[in-house]
């Protein structure tokens, strides 16, 4: 079975950081590009961050700078480093992956269950 799951999400205060991790089973996903989505309460998904097959990186201008996205292919697991964090940043962090970069949610054929990550002042 093809799934992605999520860790790492939790309460941090202001300022503070967390490392979430996206381990696939299933099916090797070093050939696809991984992202990471996130969902506020009432909010559409949006775009976070992507890593391609070849470790370039995208990143949303909100979270440029604070956030660090990387893959590690022989362990089958994507990261994201938070760096940083502001009370906005709190949402339920999504882990997907495609068959190539978009910063749409569209784009993307596979989806972790998510993690949460609140962030409080």
């Amino acid at each position: 079975q093809v799934q992605l799951v999520e860790s790492g999400g939790g309460l941090v205060q202001a300022g503070g950081s967390l490392r979430l991790s996206c381990a696939p089973s299933g099916r090797s996903f070093s050939g696809y590009v991984m992202g990471w989505f996130r969902q506020a309460p009432g909010n559409e998904r949006e775009f976070v961050a992507a890593i391609s097959r070849s470790d370039n990186q995208y990143y949303a201008d909100s979270v440029k700078g604070r956030f660090t996205i990387s893959r590690d292919n022989a362990k089958n697991t994507v990261y994201l480093q938070i760096n940083s964090l502001k009370p906005e940043d709190t949402a339920v962090y999504y882990c997907a992956a495609g068959l190539y970069y978009s910063n749409s949610r569209r784009q993307y054929d596979y989806w972790g269950q998510g993690t949460q990550v609140t962030v409080s002042s």
